[in-house]
């Protein structure tokens, strides 16, 4: 039987006060640095050491996500070398005769991004579409605030929950619940259809309301990177929009032919921006102005990317605490599986019928996503749907697929605030406030899905 102590009950109330600094648009660093504060004094009995597991915990955050600040800095380096030249006006020329209103950015974005996420996952699917599809978002009047929701809900969303090709999702869930990967994707499916619908649907509704109040803020506007840029040298120019079209294409396909993932998809990207800033740059200003102009486009891309990260890295540096590996590294040895802890001990102090089974599935979903990741909560979810089957008699792999789609929507990027930094950092927004608007289509759908799911297991 799992016992909560000390540590544990300090997690829960500083997630409900930073909840809480969330709704009511309160930034969160503070509350953030408090909780960690309080964890390491309650865990270690030492001032000193808190003080310590206090640094401790922001480089442990630095560690997992540098390589996205990483790439999100050589992509913008990379954009800002194409504007100078050009490049960017002719690449959305052919993509901005199809795409005339924000209606169709948002949708023409949100189903790109869905199909290059089941491809090769959502993290490079935003560099690529953001680079592509953002500059006509903007010259069609789409706020920017409004392409990073499409991006998040198709992409992290609807994308990495179902994962219907490459199936490490539903893979791990399966063997957690000790079922076949068949199974849990034929039993996501529906749900995964009931779901996508619901969160596409609120979120496209919200947009057009929020769009007919047209009071724009800094957050919504579009920045003034995507005014048009001047073309001074046009067969130049031409040439090298088709070098950079032909570079992604070309990423994009030795994604899925060589089966390159995740981490390694992103690397490839930022590895492929970094050379074509120097490609392009070179070209459009010779090798002796190139030497200085590169080092500016870098600069200005790490000060934008850490401009961004800067906030989440402490924010992140909490909620990582939860998480038994990053635990381990920033508490010590024999440090609480927290968030797991707290799982296990809801589902073994409910009702099991299949009401309380299917809340707790999405409880232990929402509470495994908060570390922002979409994929550690998926054994826990996985193996309470076996044990709530083989007890109450349910169909385990509804309740699997049901427990992956609400681990993943709100741990892969939607609605947690350090989770959705790429698509914001990208967009030039604020991470807490895409989150906010994400959160209601999200937990609307959550609640409509697990409806649905009642009826299938």
């Amino acid at each position: 039987m799992v016992t909560l102590s000390l540590v544990h009950y300090i997690f829960i109330v500083m997630t409900v006060l930073i909840l809480v600094f969330l709704i009511f648009k309160k930034e969160i660093v503070i509350p953030c640095v408090l909780g960690i504060l309080l964890i390491g004094l309650a865990y270690t009995g030492n001032v000193v050491s808190s003080v310590q597991i206090l640094n401790n915990a922001i480089i442990t955050s630095n560690g997992e996500l540098f390589g996205i600040m990483l790439v999100i800095a050589l992509v913008t380096a990379l954009s800002k070398a194409m504007h100078t030249v050009g490049i960017d006006e002719l690449m959305i020329r052919p993509v901005r005769k199809i795409i005339k209103k924000p209606t169709g950015a948002f949708w023409g974005i949100g189903l790109c991004m869905l199909i290059v996420s089941w491809l090769i996952w959502p993290s490079p699917a935003v560099v690529l579409i953001g680079a592509l599809l953002l500059p006509v978002a903007g010259r069609v009047g789409l706020p920017a605030i409004w392409a990073a929701v499409a991006m998040n809900i198709f992409g992290h969303g609807m994308g990495l929950s179902s994962d219907f090709f490459i199936q490490g999702a539903p893979a791990i869930t399966a063997a957690s619940a000790d079922i076949p990967v068949t199974s849990v994707i034929s039993a996501s499916f529906p749900l995964w259809l009931v779901m996508s619908v619901t969160v596409a649907a609120v979120s496209f509704f919200m947009m057009r309301r929020d769009m007919k109040k047209n009071r724009p803020s800094g957050e919504t506007e579009i920045t003034s990177d995507y005014a048009a840029s001047e073309i001074r040298q046009p067969l130049l120019s031409r040439v090298l929009a088709v070098v950079v079209t032909a570079t992604f294409a070309a990423i994009i396909i030795a994604m899925v032919t060589l089966d390159i993932q995740g981490g390694d998809a992103t690397a490839l990207v930022a590895g492929a921006a970094l050379l074509l800033t120097c490609v392009i740059t070179i070209a459009g200003s010779g090798f002796q102005a190139a030497l200085s102009d590169a080092v500016d486009y870098l600069k200005e891309g790490f000060v934008f990317s850490v401009r961004i990260f800067a906030p989440v890295l402490v924010i992140a540096a909490f909620f990582f605490l939860g998480s038994e590996d990053y635990a381990v590294a920033i508490l010590g040895e024999g440090a609480p599986a927290i968030l797991s802890d707290i799982s296990y001990f809801i589902s073994a102090h409910v009702p099991v019928n299949n009401v309380f089974c299917v809340i707790i599935e999405i409880l232990v979903g929402i509470i495994t996503g908060l570390d922002g990741s979409g994929f550690s909560g998926l054994p826990l979810v996985g193996s309470i749907a076996g044990t709530f089957s083989a007890t109450a008699g349910l169909d385990t792999a509804p309740l699997a697929a049901l427990g992956q789609l609400t681990t993943v929507w709100v741990g892969g990027g939607t609605i947690i605030p350090w989770g959705v930094v790429p698509v914001a950092a990208i967009c030039g927004i604020s991470p807490a406030e895409l989150a906010r608007k994400n959160m209601i289509p999200v937990l609307t759908g959550i609640v409509v899905t697990g409806i649905a799911a009642l009826f299938l297991i």
